[in-house]
């Protein structure tokens, strides 16, 4: 039983807060939506005609998306690096392994999948899991040391 509760220890120490998230792009179609919709639906209204166009997503800046300090995961050329950004140098951007900040890496921006750029965040749900996990693991230990 102690070969259990210490592995649950190690495995919730050994678990990250942080996830690699994808930005979703704001939905241009919601913002376009007219205030009043008293407007006739004729085929000769440009306004009924711009809400049935569906607009393509503008494209993604890398070079917006990519600051200085930030902690990301990027594809290049089919292989994914867990890096933090540290400055442009032109068209090519200048990182260091998240891992290893020795070793600097130097990308060209089109090189790296700017679909694919997931920024680290504060993911709650796994924080939430963590707590209950580390609460019950206590729990067990409170009662096993009182039995």
């Amino acid at each position: 039983m102690r070969k259990n509760l210490y592995f649950i220890i190690i495995l919730c120490s050994l678990t990250s807060c942080y996830t690699y998230q994808v930005k979703k792009p704001a939905d241009p179609a919601a913002n376009n939506k007219p205030a009043n919709n008293t407007a006739p639906q004729t085929k000769n209204n440009p306004v009924s005609q711009n809400l049935n166009i569906q607009q393509s997503p503008a494209p993604v800046n890398v070079q917006e998306k990519l600051a200085a300090g930030k902690n990301v995961k990027i594809e290049v050329d089919n292989k994914s690096y867990k890096v933090i950004v540290d400055r442009w140098e032109g068209d090519s951007l200048v990182v260091h392994s998240v891992h290893n900040a020795k070793k600097n890496l130097k990308f060209h921006k089109n090189q790296i999948n700017s679909e694919k750029i997931a920024e680290r965040r504060f993911s709650q749900p796994i924080a939430d899991i963590l707590t209950v996990t580390a609460y019950a693991a206590i729990g067990v230990g409170i009662y096993l040391l009182v039995k």
